[in-house]
C-alpha cells in the first residue's frame, strides 16, 4: 500500500508517518504544502525522512493559494458568521488537491491527514478529496489509533525514536499561512476570559500599537489587488508588505465564539492584517461601482459562501456558481482606495475608481444640485402603493 500524508512536522504527523506505515505495511510519503505558515519549514523535509517517509514533496504554494483560493474569496467577501475570514479552511482544498495529484502521480492508493475527529479539518479534508476522486481512501489516523493523549504519542515517539520537541507544551493549536493565523484551545477556551496577551501570534496590542496613524492606497485593477500607496506588486508580495504594516497597528483581530461543521460551539482567535485591509478596501470600491440591486445581492451571497468554504465544500458546483456571478461584476471593481490604521482600527480615508457610480450633483443638497425633486414626490407615490389598502 502507498500513502501520501499531508505531512507538517509537528507531533501529531510525525506519529502518524510511522503508524501508518506500521500498521498498513505502507510506503508513506510525506506532503508540506508551504503557504506562508509563520514557523519554519527548513527541517521538515529531513524529519519527514528520518521518521520513514519514503519521499518527501516540500512545495512553495503561497501563489496558488492566493490567486486561487484567497483572491475568490476576498471578491465574494466571505466572512464566516460575519466576523472569520476562513484562512484556515481556504487552505484545506488546496492541501487535498495536491496530495491528490500526488497520489495520482505516485499511483499512491490513498491519502492521510492528521485531523482529530472533533475537528472541521477532518471534514474538509475528506469532502475535498472524496469531490476529487471518490476512489481515494482517505485515512485519518489521529481518530483510528490507540494513542489517545498527548502523553501517550509522546511514549510512542520515545518508543520508536521518532524526532518530536518536547521542551514545554504549548497550550494552544495554532495554524498559520499567509492570510491569517488560527489560535484555538489553551485558556481560550474558558469564554468568560480574554484572550491572554501572548496567545496572539502575529499583530501588536493595539493598545502598544504606534501613537501615529499610518495611510495606506490600495489599488483595484478588475477586483484584484495590484498596488500599495501606488507601487505595483505581485498579489503574493503585496498581501505580505500589507502584513507588516497592518499587524504593526493591531489590524485584523478577531475573538468569536463560533459554529463549527461538527456540530458544537467552540472559541477561537483569528489575525488576518492583509485580508482585514484589503476585504474593506474592496468592499467600498463596489460600493461605489455596483448598481445598488447587484450589491445587495452580492452581500447576501457572501455569508453563504464563506459558509461553503468553512464547511469543506469548496470544490461544490454551488461554490463554482457563485464564483461565476462573483466573477462576472469584478470588470467594474477598479480603482484605489486609501486607508488609515490607527491602534486597531482599518478607517476609509478615499475613494476613487473610473467606473464610480457616484454623483456630486445628484447628492448633493447644494447649489448645483440637479435632482428633480418633482418627480422624486411622484416616485415616492409609486413606491409606497404596495403598502396601501383599498
Amino acid at each position: 500500500m502507498k500513502i501520501v500524508l499531508a505531512y507538517s512536522g509537528g507531533l501529531d504527523t510525525s506519529v502518524a508517518l510511522h503508524w501508518l506505515k506500521e500498521r498498513y505495511n505502507a510506503e508513506v510519503i510525506a506532503f508540506c504544502a508551504d503557504i506562508g505558515q509563520l514557523e519554519s519549514l527548513d527541517a521538515v523535509k529531513e524529519r519527514a525522512l528520518r521518521t520513514g517517509a519514503s519521499k518527501v514533496y516540500m512545495e512553495p504554494l503561497a501563489d496558488r493559494f492566493l490567486k486561487d483560493f484567497a483572491l475568490p474569496a476576498l471578491q465574494a467577501h466571505a466572512r464566516y458568521e460575519n466576523k472569520y475570514l476562513v484562512a484556515a479552511p481556504l487552505s484545506r482544498p488546496l492541501i487535498a488537491q495536491r496530495m491528490v495529484e500526488i497520489a495520482h502521480a505516485e499511483g499512491a492508493d490513498a491519502v492521510a491527514h492528521g485531523a482529530t475527529g472533533k475537528g472541521n479539518d477532518q471534514v474538509r479534508f475528506f469532502t475535498s478529496v472524496t469531490a476529487l476522486d471518490p476512489k481515494l481512501k482517505v485515512l485519518a489516523p489521529v481518530i483510528d489509533w490507540e494513542l489517545t493523549t498527548r502523553e501517550s504519542e509522546l511514549a510512542y515517539a520515545r518508543e520508536h525514536g521518532i524526532e518530536v520537541s518536547v521542551s514545554k507544551e504549548n497550550p494552544y493549536s495554532i495554524d498559520t499561512n499567509i492570510w491569517g493565523t488560527s489560535i484555538e484551545c489553551g485558556e481560550l477556551d474558558d469564554i468568560n476570559q480574554p484572550p491572554p496577551p501572548h496567545a496572539w501570534q502575529l499583530t501588536a496590542d493595539p493598545k502598544s500599537a504606534p501613537d501615529r496613524a499610518e495611510q495606506v492606497a490600495i489599488g483595484f485593477d478588475s477586483g484584484v489587488p495590484v498596488s500599495l500607496d501606488g507601487e505595483k506588486l505581485e498579489l503574493t508580495d503585496l498581501v505580505s508588505r500589507l502584513t507588516t504594516i497592518a499587524a504593526r497597528h493591531g489590524v485584523g483581530r478577531v475573538d468569536i465564539v463560533e459554529s463549527r461543521i461538527v456540530g458544537f460551539k467552540t472559541r477561537g482567535i483569528y489575525e488576518a492584517p492583509a485580508a482585514t485591509v484589503l476585504m474593506l478596501a474592496h468592499e467600498e470600491l463596489e460600493a461605489i461601482v455596483l448598481d445598488r440591486e447587484t450589491l445587495h445581492h452580492k452581500q447576501a451571497l457572501a455569508l453563504r459562501y464563506a459558509e461553503l468554504a468553512y464547511y469543506g465544500y469548496w470544490f461544490s458546483d454551488l461554490r463554482r456558481g457563485l464564483d461565476g456571478f462573483v466573477s462576472s461584476v469584478q470588470p467594474q471593481v477598479t480603482g484605489e482606495i486609501t486607508m488609515e490604521l490607527y491602534k486597531g482600527s482599518c478607517t476609509v480615508l478615499s475613494r476613487r475608481s473610473p467606473n464610480s457610480r457616484y454623483s456630486g450633483a445628484l447628492a448633493t443638497y447644494e447649489a448645483g444640485d440637479t435632482f428633480d425633486h418633482k418627480a422624486g414626490a411622484g416616485f415616492a407615490y409609486v413606491w409606497s402603493l404596495p403598502l396601501t389598502r383599498p
